[in-house]
């Protein structure tokens, strides 16, 4: 378990140093800057509060953490790919957003769901097999 911790944590050092290479050719830092605090602003103050709230009303017992879990992944989800879901119809040039991205992140989503309720029926099943210590 612990190197996997550790390597995720070195995934995620490796893809920061690539974000931050990136940002050296961005000319205007301030966009960058201005979005990253929408981010911040908008898991902070909607997406965490509407997750924990959620949570708290629609499950109870020890499917909460999935299903919060699941919700915190497509906020995130929804977050980054709002630019693209609420672009403005078609563009002139059809190589600018070519992909249809609202069924892609429809996709994803469901993917997400699935993902949750398969990990809650393993986890489910794995405990209807259990015998009891005695």
């Amino acid at each position: 378990m612990k190197a996997l911790r550790v390597t995720a944590g070195a995934v995620g050092v490796t893809l920061m140093g690539v974000g931050a290479f990136l940002l050296m050719d961005v000319r205007d830092l301030s966009d960058v800057l201005v979005w990253l605090g929408g981010a911040v602003v908008l898991h902070d103050a909607v997406i965490a509060p509407v997750v924990l709230l959620a949570g708290l009303l629609l499950v109870r017992g020890g499917v909460r953490g999935p299903v919060r879990g699941a919700l915190l992944v497509v906020g995130a989800l929804t977050m980054v790919a709002l630019p693209v879901l609420l672009r403005p119809g078609k563009t002139a040039n059809s190589s600018v957003l070519p992909l249809d991205y609202p069924r892609n992140w429809l996709i994803a989503v469901v993917a997400v769901a699935t993902g949750a309720a398969l990990w809650l029926a393993v986890r489910g099943f794995g405990r209807g097999r259990r015998r009891p210590d005695g």
